[in-house]
């Protein structure tokens, strides 16, 4: 996969001639390691509680919480089954109190309280699958940002 094949630059729309790729060019390692953060976080070798389809329902989701559609898309082709969990207005039944943190923590930051930690425990999550969600949820907001900033870059170009 080459640079602009990365899903921040790929998804941003940037050109390799723009300035926005020549900013791609000159980061090469941030963009490198950026997509090798993706492939830890949403395509691990231990997955826990989410194996990698629902990482990537859960990623759509969040991109979709962000209104950023072309993330959802390009993590939907991981999700399977468990695409439609990428809809925000889907409750996700068993995964209810999983999903409502997602949204509340992704779209809702600063209410987010000890107490929604305290739900996840209640319904018997780990403390290591709670970092791992919250991984999943602290690398879409990374990403959603660096493809915004790179869609501003390319359309000043």
């Amino acid at each position: 996969m080459n640079l602009f094949e990365t899903t921040a630059p790929a998804v941003a729309g940037v050109r390799r001639e723009s300035g926005a790729g020549a900013a791609v060019d000159h980061r090469a390692n941030v963009f490198e390691m950026s997509q090798a953060a993706e492939d830890a976080v949403l395509r691990p070798r231990e997955t826990g509680a989410f194996p990698h389809d629902l990482r990537a329902a859960i990623a759509a989701r969040i991109a979709r919480l962000s209104g950023d559609d072309a993330i959802a898309e390009r993590h939907l082709a991981g999700a399977g089954e468990k695409a439609r969990l990428s809809d925000p207005s889907n409750r996700g039944e068993d995964l209810a109190p999983v999903l409502a943190f997602v949204d509340k923590v992704a779209a809702h930051t600063r209410d987010v309280a000890a107490g929604d930690i305290g739900v996840l425990r209640s319904e018997g999550m780990t403390d290591a699958d709670i970092v791992r969600l919250c991984e999943i949820i602290a690398f879409m907001a990374y990403q959603v940002r660096v493809v915004a900033g790179l869609r501003l870059m390319e359309a000043g170009a």
